[in-house]
């Protein structure tokens, strides 16, 4: 038996960008400041995870901002579904193209955050459908 809930029409969207904060900003944190322990576990050059870190920061720094918005236009959830996409295929593309050869448990990495990523990109899609509808 399942149970309904009512729910505002933008709670899922925006719970789904608060959780992507949250977890991108770790992730950041994670690779920035355990660049070198993870370079040697997961076989990712230091640069790679120190980058990806920091842009991790900057995209925390702008889903903090669209969380501010007292309501998340159309236009602006579209952007950041957008490029949650652009990072699983760029993920996705770095392994095939092999812009990095990490280890089994580096690609493992890769792989989960990608999903990760998916997954956000999925529920922000249908947060966004929700309020849509009203």
């Amino acid at each position: 038996m399942a149970i309904a809930t009512q729910a505002r029409p933008s709670s899922l969207l925006r719970r789904a960008l608060v959780a992507d904060a949250l977890v991108s900003g770790a992730a950041g944190a994670l690779q920035v400041a355990a660049t070198g322990p993870l370079s040697g576990l997961l076989a990712i050059d230091a640069a790679w995870l120190q980058r990806s870190g920091m842009l991790l920061f900057v995209w925390t720094a702008f889903l903090g901002w669209v969380l501010t918005r007292k309501a998340v236009s159309p236009a602006l959830a579209w952007t950041v579904i957008a490029v949650n996409l652009a990072w699983v295929a760029a993920s996705i593309l770095i392994l095939v193209e092999g812009a990095i050869a990490p280890n089994t448990l580096g690609m493992g990495y890769v792989l989960a955050q990608a999903a990760v990523v998916a997954i956000f990109a999925e529920l922000q899609f249908f947060g966004l459908r929700r309020q849509s509808r009203g």
